[in-house]
């Protein structure tokens, strides 16, 4: 499973996921900093990973285009977290998560809240 952190988590996210042994990397490492996110979907679906975000944005774009990749873990009240937590939060529930990411969805997650919906996502 490889995971794909968006521009608004912090590079350290990816950092402490590759530390933990998860094939991770930052939109940054790839030269999307500044791309859309249709086309940081693009290049996950390419490259066969999931999205992490904190952009609600994210899963709108998904949801209209009714596709069923890339899957999308989508970070509420992150501004809550520092990246390290960020981080372990993620390391936690990756076991939980990975089935559901695997096979398209759209994962939401707090500290105290951890939901899927498979894709395509339905009004």
């Amino acid at each position: 499973m490889k995971l794909l952190v968006d521009a608004n988590l912090s590079p350290v996210v990816s950092e402490q996921l590759k530390a933990a042994g998860i094939d991770a990397s930052h939109v940054y490492d790839h030269d999307l900093g500044t791309a859309s996110d249709d086309a940081i979907a693009a290049f996950a679906e390419e490259v066969g990973a999931a999205v992490v975000s904190a952009d609600s944005d994210f899963a709108t774009n998904l949801a209209l285009s009714g596709k069923i990749a890339p899957s999308l873990v989508l970070f509420r009240s992150a501004d809550r977290l520092i990246p390290t937590q960020q981080a372990a939060l993620l390391v936690a529930n990756l076991p939980t998560m990975e089935p559901e990411l695997v096979a398209g969805a759209v994962v939401s997650l707090s500290p105290t809240h951890l939901r899927a919906r498979r894709l395509p996502l339905k009004s």
